[in-house]
């Protein structure tokens, strides 16, 4: 599956920048599902997004500055509100600036930490975590990188429970457990809910994170995918501790992935110093990404193009759900070989 080649796939949020790297008068841009967008604050502060085109001369648009809260083309000055309106055009007297004068605007807000950018009428809202706003639990940023990998290969890696004995030999997995001891799957909406109990080693760093003076210990995982490419991990130790990790691989194009991951815990500061938690899961994604980046970012959507097995369970289910989106709404599946 080819993702710039389903429309469906604009119409979901995505998280594409931190907020803190949204300065006033400072416009970033971003590649989303191969298209450049541009993001700035507008007067009241708040996140806006629009094509990186002037539709004048179609120079970049994140190359100007902000002005008055719209984003003024470095080419001419034309300025854009965050709708996609030209509200001024220097070589031109008020009120003569033709209403076709407008650039392509998408729904932008902030949750997390983050602008979450949606290209289309939303299908569906961003994803819903009580923990980020409950005084029990603290968000850590933890990564904001590209990764040369589709979003369904993360998503399925997020979820399949046999290869940390494989992949992540130097952070927890476990030899002594190649498979978990518990799968439950259950579907959803707009994504899956799966349960698993895996039996994992902890590293002299991991020990000191979660405060256990073992090196060995049970993970207890609720998952929860939510379409089309972000997963929540809520691991539960035997100490009460809980971590969190909210994933989400952003489709910069069909074959790279913005990937921005935070975690929320139920400890503070004093407990784990939060470099100790971010260093961590660094290690364990550093295996993920070792991997991933060596997979074909095509995935097949049908079944029978790859094998399979019993913990593939929750990767084939996402399969069959992007199938029927496809379908439901009127998509053929894009590949290589259409």
């Amino acid at each position: 599956m080819l993702v710039t080649k389903q429309p469906i796939f604009k119409r979901f949020w995505y998280p594409v920048l931190p907020i803190n790297l949204l300065t006033d008068g400072n416009p970033q841009q971003f590649t989303l599902l191969g298209e450049k967008i541009v993001i700035w604050r507008d007067a009241q502060g708040n996140p806006a997004a629009v094509k990186n085109r002037c539709c004048h001369r179609s120079a970049e648009l994140s190359l100007g500055k902000v002005t008055d809260g719209c984003i003024q083309c470095p080419y001419h000055g034309w300025r854009f509100d965050r709708m996609g309106n030209c509200t001024h055009v220097p070589q031109l007297q008020a009120g003569m600036i033709s209403p076709s004068y407008k650039v392509s605007a998408y729904g932008c807000t902030e949750r997390y930490g983050y602008v979450w950018v949606c290209m289309g009428e939303p299908l569906c809202d961003i994803p819903n975590i009580p923990e980020a706003t409950d005084a029990n639990y603290r968000l850590i940023p933890e990564f904001y990188e590209t990764w040369k990998c589709a979003g369904l290969r993360v998503m399925e890696n997020e979820f399949d429970t046999a290869h940390p004995t494989f992949v992540h030999t130097t952070t927890f997995g476990s030899e002594e457990h190649p498979t978990p001891d518990r799968m439950e799957l259950q579907e959803s909406e707009w994504g899956i809910e799966f349960w698993s109990t895996l039996g994992v080693t902890n590293p002299q760093l991991q020990q000191e994170n979660l405060k256990l003076a073992t090196n060995k210990t049970v993970r207890t995982m609720h998952m929860t995918w939510y379409m089309p490419f972000t997963a929540q991990l809520r691991i539960g130790y035997p100490n009460g501790l809980v971590h969190i990790v909210v994933n989400t691989a952003v489709p910069i194009d069909d074959s790279s992935s913005q990937i921005v991951q935070f975690c929320l815990r139920n400890d503070t500061e004093a407990d784990t110093k939060a470099e100790s938690v971010i260093s961590f899961d660094r290690a364990v994604t550093l295996e993920d990404k070792a991997i991933l980046e060596t997979t074909d970012f095509d995935v097949p959507l049908d079944i029978s193009k790859e094998q399979h097995m019993m913990t593939d369970k929750p990767g084939i289910l996402m399969r069959r759900k992007f199938l029927a989106l496809l379908r439901a709404y009127g998509e053929v599946e894009q590949t290589h070989s259409s």
